[in-house]
């Protein structure tokens, strides 16, 4: 039996880099799928074919999760496709990166947004079927930086920081309704992100890595995995770091 064989999950940001591992990661470990980006584009639309080749059902849609009424009419269309929702993967973010004397209010308000609204948003809007049905995993997608900071990085490490934080309280609210709430937080991971770093800065950031090497998507995603079955079933309120060793 596949790990996920039976569940729905619903990854949010799921179109490209992380959140696109981890939806053919569960496809081919039995879980029907949706996810959710910005726009369904032609990345989109590639995704959702390659996942269905898995056997398992797997449909892509346009939601803006920073948006409340926007994530609740999400949700609704999940379930209306897929009558249930077992696994919800808050995994939407941007990056805004500056100095914080240079950062603008623009700059805060839209990592915030995007990154910590959106998991108050989808989780707020799920929790019913949750609840509904006394199971339910949700994955918050934080990162090093939320545990450690980073110059330059201000609004972003506040919003993993916060990610985390919601995890913990989530997870005292609804584990008596066996409703785990984890999350996973990465270091340096190979995604569209980094490819934008030059190939030095790439070697030297490896180089403080214990490990001695960039993580790869599917490092997370088999977490990810992890953190969805059954597997874990006695695991809540906690944050896995996947950093090949960087954090202490």
């Amino acid at each position: 039996m596949k790990l996920l064989e039976g569940k729905t999950a619903l990854v949010t940001g799921g179109a490209r880099g992380i959140g696109r591992e981890i939806v053919l990661t569960f496809a081919k470990n039995g879980a029907n799928v949706a996810f959710s980006d910005i726009s369904f584009d032609e990345n989109a639309q590639n995704l959702e074919k390659e996942a269905n080749s898995f056997g398992t059902k797997c449909k892509g849609f346009e939601s803006d999760a920073s948006s409340f009424e926007g994530s609740k009419e999400l949700i609704d269309s999940v379930i209306k496709e897929f009558g249930q929702v077992d696994v919800l993967v808050n995994n939407a973010g941007i990056t805004r990166d500056n100095l914080f004397m240079r950062m603008t209010e623009e700059n805060w308000d839209d990592v915030i947004r995007v990154n910590l609204k959106s998991a108050f948003n989808l989780t707020h809007a799920v929790q019913r079927q949750m609840l509904k049905q006394r199971s339910g995993s949700i994955i918050n997608m934080s990162s090093v930086v939320g545990l450690g900071g980073n110059a330059g990085q201000s609004n972003y490490a506040a919003s993993k920081a916060g990610m985390i934080g919601f995890t913990k309280s989530i997870a005292q609210e609804l584990g008596s309704r066996n409703i785990r709430c984890n999350a996973i937080a990465p270091g340096f991971i190979e995604t569209e992100m980094t490819d934008k770093l030059s190939d030095e800065v790439k070697k030297n950031w490896a180089e403080t890595i214990p490990l001695k090497r960039a993580g790869k998507p599917e490092d997370v995603a088999n977490a990810a995995i992890f953190l969805a079955s059954e597997l874990s079933g006695y695991v809540t309120g906690q944050v896995i770091t996947v950093c090949g060793g960087m954090t202490k």
